[in-house]
């Protein structure tokens, strides 16, 4: 393999001050670790869609199955805005030969599992706006988060999944 491995991630996890109090969640384990061996492509879906740093922080309600991203304190409903900018997102990652991805857990827009959905009928769990929808346009690409990649049997897993994804796209591509 001759070019790094190109790996999606949540921004804030790389050191950007993207998150809504302004902070970020650099992960230095994953930075010193992991990118010794990929190229990463950052992030962040609130700020790329438009929203300020730092912001009002939000949170899924709803039906887990189509939850809504609200601004927890003035209910401001950013879902159809956010999803049509991940629509666009997700056309433009296509052209970035991802072989996989790490998400920020718990986010609303980027956990990829085990997020706090709020509804009627109490906390239910599932997939942030941007995490969910990344999910079902690339269901072959591997994903994690920065929280369960600190176990290194998991981070072991993705490695190799991310190779293997590497060496199958170079494959097709060579002999396309």
């Amino acid at each position: 393999m001759t070019d790094k491995i190109r790996i999606g991630i949540s921004s804030c996890l790389l050191g950007e001050h993207v998150r809504y109090d302004g902070e970020h969640k650099q992960d230095h384990y994953l930075t010193d670790t992991l990118g010794k061996y990929v190229k990463w492509v950052p992030v962040c879906p609130e700020v790329e869609y438009g929203l300020p740093v730092p912001r009002e922080p939000m949170r899924l309600v709803g039906d887990p199955i189509a939850p809504r991203i609200v601004t927890i304190t003035t209910g401001i409903d950013h879902t159809d805005g956010i999803l049509k900018w991940t629509r666009f997102r997700l056309k433009e990652l296509e052209r970035d030969n991802l072989c996989g991805f790490i998400f920020k857990s718990s986010s609303p827009s980027s956990g990829y599992k085990g997020v706090k959905i709020y509804s009627p009928t109490g906390i239910r769990r599932g997939s942030g706006i941007f995490a969910g929808a990344f999910m079902k346009h690339f269901p072959l690409i591997p994903v994690e988060d920065e929280v369960r990649l600190h176990d290194p049997n998991v981070l072991k897993n993705f490695m190799k999944q991310i190779s293997t994804v590497k060496i199958w796209k170079e494959f097709l591509s060579e002999n396309n």
